[in-house]
């Protein structure tokens, strides 16, 4: 099994369908930069989630969230566009997904002031607010934070 961890950002709201058999299937389109030669390049990804794992955190994933995934790679396929030049499209069945604290917007003027970034990181919405805790609790700035209650969380 080839592990895979991704991070970028959702290119679409996540979709739900379900197979002949009743299985539920969710996939999101996570468009992850990459650099190379010195050009930003952007790499889509299919992510496949099976079965009801992630329902708990994926009404708060829209259009543009960032999102970390760690998954199983798939194998790569091979396609050809409107244009008729092959493509490769990659796939990831994931095992973990994460809020990822990359990709919001720092607190104006890169101010330190701990009271602006927690009012800033609430106004940006469930998710934001979540991978801002993450990032003070990972970097051991982690503090009892009224703006932030462990009875909120969505999982």
């Amino acid at each position: 099994m080839n592990q895979i961890t991704i991070a970028g950002h959702l290119g679409a709201d996540p979709e739900v369908r379900f197979t002949s058999s009743g299985k539920k299937v969710t996939t999101l389109r996570v468009a992850a930069r990459a650099r190379r030669s010195g050009k930003d390049e952007t790499i889509w990804w299919k992510v496949t989630i099976w079965g009801e794992q992630f329902d708990n955190i994926i009404p708060y994933f829209k259009k543009g969230s960032p999102i970390i995934v760690v998954g199983e790679l798939n194998k790569p396929e091979i396609f050809t566009d409107r244009e008729g030049r092959p493509q490769v499209s990659m796939s990831i069945t994931a095992n973990n997904i994460l809020f990822s604290p990359f990709g919001r917007p720092d607190s104006a003027g890169g101010s330190s002031n701990e009271g602006e970034a927690t009012t800033h990181a609430a106004q940006q919405g469930p998710h934001q607010e979540m991978a801002h805790a993450a990032h003070e609790i990972s970097h051991g700035q982690g503090k009892a934070d009224p703006a932030f209650a462990e009875d909120e969380i969505p999982f």
